[in-house]
């Protein structure tokens, strides 16, 4: 098949170029196609605890999976979507979703995952942002994000049968790949074209869609390659586990599409269960796992003492979010003997991140873990450093805490539609992470804060301006501040500190039912507390870092 027959030939500028000739473009639909014409045998995705509708698609081989993103990138043309228009998806991990997302990269269409745990308002307004031309849902999901889309008569055009039928007049996946070429449909795809805008909250009450390209996003993926592969004889034999959150996190990049690049395989679970990912370590001889937080990681050694499994073919975990203790490392070494682990610290706009090898460090880790955050150095693929407020760099004065701030390939192109967020984010020729960090005696970074007040609980991010914004609004409620309070269950519990009105009654559980009612589950406190007085500057700024110091524990 000549696809490039009428194409040009420039052989004479030797800059400004884009890359759009067949042989030399980068799109993500390329890393699995390269990998028919080494393993198309090989099996590039499997399903692990109901990760599937469809049982065809529970394990697919390289050949298959890309034969399948060749159908879903006919439909969608067939549906009349062509290179730039938006893909709204609401769904969770499945080999049918992550297959779509993929399948859309083929023909240049932008995806667009939804966190299907957002509230109403949410949802609408980044309906309303990214204006798509198309919808995915999971059938269980539907439910919880149709009141976003009440006052229209949109419905999903494709639905993934997972915990329900076809919903209304929409097809499902089985159903829309039925019949659709299998053959690569022609298209012109740039490196640096968007594949993907992923949402993510800052210190603002609405999240901000963040454009990731295939350049961006192929680079990613060979850089956690290296990684994931550690301590395997031959790269290849990499197998990833990820039960994560992948559809609408940015980890689906440096996870499952490292292992492809790798041309290993993975294995897709539905949620964060601890005995489901023990079970499948076992099964499918997992050899590298995105365990998520230290939490997890505690579960799923829990689960492992209780019930022991040969899991001795995990080589790597990689975990994030906070430092894990070194004895629940020394725990999890008993049933791995070979596991090596590192922590990342990255976001969605940078996932090229920080790491922090315990083996590399360990006299660091052993002296600071938990109680500090060591996040080590930058990966080869990304330039930080540590600035204060007014730019300096604050290299060379340990334990002067500032901000962290980046230059990589591996860093998104900007925030869509949000042109004065993306330049205040941007400023400078850095990327400004709005995380604290400082450098220790020997220039190892170490997070200390978020400057954006961001609580991760549950793998999610709260914005604690919407939460606090929430809770006044309850007429017994003078003040409120929310921060993260430590927790072996959630990461960071939303804690919303009051300061009640004046003669109020109000107690904990009528605060919390009533962010409930306009909150998401997960941005709903797990606490509250109740003080005569939030600790303020002259300026009136709550000052949360004494708040988390005084109720931490």
């Amino acid at each position: 098949m000549n696809t490039q027959a009428s194409a040009s030939h420039d052989v004479v500028n030797l800059y400004d170029r884009r890359a759009d000739q067949r042989w030399n473009r980068v799109s993500v639909a390329d890393i699995v196609e390269r990998l028919t014409w080494s393993t198309p045998d090989k099996e590039a995705l499997v399903a692990g605890s109901g990760a599937f509708a469809d049982p065809a698609f529970e394990r697919l081989t390289f050949a298959e999976l890309d034969r399948l993103m060749n159908q879903v990138g006919h439909g969608l043309r067939a549906a009349g979507l062509q290179r730039g228009d938006r893909v709204l998806m609401v769904c969770e991990n499945s080999v049918e979703g992550y297959a779509f997302k993929l399948g859309a990269s083929k023909i240049g269409v932008v995806v667009a995952p939804l966190n299907p745990n957002l509230a109403p308002d949410v949802v609408r307004h980044l309906v309303d942002r990214v204006e798509p031309s198309y919808l995915v849902v999971d059938a269980e999901l539907w439910p919880r994000v149709r009141p976003a889309f009440s006052d229209t008569d949109r419905e999903p055009d494709v639905t993934i049968e997972i915990g329900g039928d076809v919903i209304g007049a929409s097809q499902s996946f089985t159903d829309f790949v039925a019949g659709q070429p299998t053959d690569e449909p022609e298209a012109t795809v740039h490196g640096d074209d968007i594949w993907e805008i992923l949402f993510t909250s800052g210190t603002t009450a609405m999240p901000k869609g963040v454009m990731e390209s295939h350049t961006t996003v192929t680079l990613a993926a060979h850089g956690f390659a290296l990684t994931l592969t550690r301590g395997l004889r031959v790269e290849s034999d990499v197998k990833v586990a990820t039960f994560l959150p992948m559809m609408y996190h940015v980890g689906h990049y440096v996870f499952a599409l490292a292992a492809f690049v790798a041309g290993g395989s993975v294995v897709l679970g539905r949620s964060p269960d601890p005995e489901a990912i023990a079970r499948a370590i076992e099964a499918e001889r997992v050899t590298a796992l995105w365990a998520g937080s230290p939490a997890m990681v505690r579960a799923l050694v829990g689960v492992l003492d209780e019930s022991p499994r040969d899991v001795a073919s995990l080589t790597m975990a990689v975990y994030g979010w906070a430092a894990l203790p070194p004895s629940v490392l020394k725990g999890f070494r008993v049933h791995c003997p070979q596991l090596d682990v590192v922590e990342i610290f990255g976001q969605t706009e940078s996932i090229s991140c920080h790491r922090f090898w315990p083996a590399k460090w360990p006299d660091v880790y052993e002296a600071t873990a938990p109680q500090m955050n060591y996040v080590g150095i930058p990966s080869p693929l990304l330039a930080s450093r540590i600035i204060d407020l007014d730019g300096n760099s604050l290299e060379g004065q340990p334990g002067m805490a500032g901000e962290a701030v980046y230059r990589s390939p591996v860093i998104a192109a900007g925030y869509y539609k949000d042109e004065p967020a993306t330049r205040e984010a941007f400023r400078d020729g850095w990327f400004h992470s709005g995380d604290s960090c400082l450098y220790d005696n020997d220039g190892l970074r170490v997070m200390v804060d978020r400057y954006k007040d961001l609580v991760k609980s549950g793998g999610e991010n709260v914005s604690t301006i919407r939460v606090e914004s929430v809770v006044s609004m309850h007429p017994s409620v003078a003040k409120v501040a929310v921060v993260g309070l430590l927790d072996d269950r959630w990461g960071e519990a939303v804690t919303a500190v009051v300061v009640p009105a004046d003669g109020s009654t109000t107690t904990e559980e009528e605060l919390i039912a009533f962010a409930r009612e306009r909150l998401a589950g997960f941005e709903t406190p797990k606490h509250v507390i109740f003080v005569k007085a939030l600790p303020e500057t002259v300026g009136g700024k709550v000052m949360k870092y004494k708040l988390r110091e005084q109720f931490q524990g």
